[in-house]
């Protein structure tokens, strides 16, 4: 059968596929194509660049949506499985259509919903969550086939700007409704309406972007038999640099899960101690602490998203397993960090806080690298579901459970002790501990996914389709066929 082929494409893991006319698609990529093939496929750099936009805004309002927090996370837990699943084998954008939906419309309806039906209120919430779960799996992988290399890098920054944006609108949208409408069930009213412009903006300017399209996969230049869910799981627990660095973006979650919960408690306690507010043995305590702590949640994740990304785009060119080593290095400057923060509360609370500041900086700078990790080292046909697979782990052993964790260990500390404000300081403060213990072992997790990052790159870059021995199966194959061929030569002759 003949071919048409285009100029050869010798680019890294992230070589950019873009044509000379500035648009991203399969002929920009450089392979013999045949010509029965559905390959041609081409955006325009501006459509590219348009339909970023819109999966960075739905992300702002993905994530002004999350509140009542164990209810939200335990269904996307449930539902982010799933939707991978849908997101590899069936329309994204219909699939995120349906999140959309699915989300706005549970947001709409609890707030009519009365006190005497509480059960019904959380349920939605859960649905919520069930929703959220759509968007959190499959925007990533979305604009993993709209960019590559430092384009992709420097997007997905913008992109996850918007997790702490959104985190922090949500909660100032909330209470400004509320205040001026005097009815906390408006804000819930509100949302919806940019839902719905978030859902026309997607179905107009989002294209339906074929899997692998940035890097041009085999499998999706030819039409390839699918694998089955199983498969794909089994080829994911073997990617280990997609094992290690989900067991890195866990310690990290686990951190941020405590410092959320805790944090503004423990800054409380350490006021009271330096005689700066007045104990309170109340399960409510009224205080700018929680304030004062989402603020610096919310800058310092804008900053160091920018940080990292950058950091990532400048030391990729000079080292390839650039990301996971700064990852790593983040997370091992973040430790002593959050120890001197901690150590240092009891003496001077402006040290403390400027800690915590560089702490939070220093995690924040991993989001967006290691979001690239994942979309270089796992071939397109199954990205969404290692996106889902890595939000349920990171959830499940991280930011779920560490809050209690660290509130058991905190309650062991006083048991037997006297119930004072300084007891509860130290406690507090001893059960914090373990959260630098946390994230020194993530760093490792990083430093162990840099050992096998090029490996995975070169292995996510093959053509071909099913899992790892398949496809190292057909290379040994061609390999025994090439030297039979070069055998039987002479002979012929």
């Amino acid at each position: 059968m003949a071919t048409e082929c285009i100029d050869p494409w010798t680019g890294g893991p992230q070589s950019q596929a873009l044509s000379p006319d500035g648009q991203y698609g399969a002929l920009a990529s450089g392979r013999c194509v045949p010509p029965s093939t559905s390959a041609s496929w081409s955006l325009p750099r501006w459509r590219a660049y348009l339909a970023a936009a819109v999966l960075c805004y739905i992300n702002l309002l993905n994530y002004m949506n999350w509140f009542i927090i164990p209810v939200f996370i335990g269904c996307l837990l449930v539902s982010a499985p799933v939707f991978g699943y849908l997101g590899d084998r069936h329309s994204r954008k219909a699939t995120l259509s349906f999140g959309i939906l699915l989300w706005s419309g549970a947001g709409l309806s609890s707030s009519f919903i009365s006190y005497q039906y509480s059960w019904l209120f959380f349920l939605s919430r859960g649905v919520v969550g069930a929703g959220a779960a759509s968007y959190s799996t499959i925007a990533p992988t979305v604009l993993g086939d709209l960019f590559v290399k430092d384009q992709r890098t420097c997007v997905l920054a913008v992109f996850y700007i918007f997790i702490p944006v959104g985190s922090g609108l949500g909660y100032v949208l909330g209470s400004v409704v509320a205040e001026l409408t005097g009815n906390w069930r408006w804000a819930l009213r509100i949302m919806p309406c940019l839902d719905a412009l978030a859902l026309v903006l997607l179905i107009l300017l989002v294209p339906d972007i074929p899997r692998g399209a940035a890097e041009k996969q085999e499998e999706v230049a030819v039409e390839a038999p699918r694998s089955s869910w199983c498969e794909d799981v089994r080829y994911l627990g073997r990617n280990w640099s997609f094992v290690f660095s989900t067991l890195g973006v866990t310690a990290i979650a686990f951190v941020t899960g405590a410092l959320g919960f805790w944090a503004p408690k423990f800054l409380f306690e350490a006021r009271v101690v330096h005689g700066l507010q007045l104990p309170c043995f109340q399960d409510q305590c009224g205080s700018q602490d929680s304030l004062i702590f989402g603020a610096l949640t919310v800058a310092t994740g804008i900053i160091g998203v920018i940080l990292g990304a950058e950091a990532s785009r400048r030391y990729k060119k000079v080292n390839p397993r650039a990301e996971p080593l700064i990852c790593a290095s983040s997370l091992f400057a973040t430790a002593p960090c959050l120890y001197l923060a901690l150590i240092l509360a009891s003496r001077t609370l402006l040290a403390s806080y400027v800690f915590l500041a560089l702490g939070e900086l220093l995690l924040s700078c991993n989001w967006a690298v290691v979001a690239d990790i994942l979309l270089s080292v796992v071939v397109p046909r199954c990205r969404g579901t290692a996106e889902a697979l890595q939000i349920t782990v990171a959830h499940i052993l991280g930011d779920a459970g560490s809050p209690y964790l660290t509130g058991l260990i905190s309650s062991v500390l006083q048991t037997g002790r006297p119930n004072s404000y300084l007891q509860r300081f130290l406690s507090l403060q001893h059960s914090f501990l373990c959260c630098a213990f946390a994230i020194v072992l993530g760093g490792g997790c990083f430093l162990l996914t840099a050992l096998h990052l090029e490996r995975d790159q070169a292995q996510a870059r093959q053509s071909g389709k099913g899992t790892l021995e398949s496809k190292d199966a057909t290379s040994r194959n061609t390999e025994h066929q090439g030297l039979l061929s070069s055998t039987s030569t002479p002979a012929e002759e």
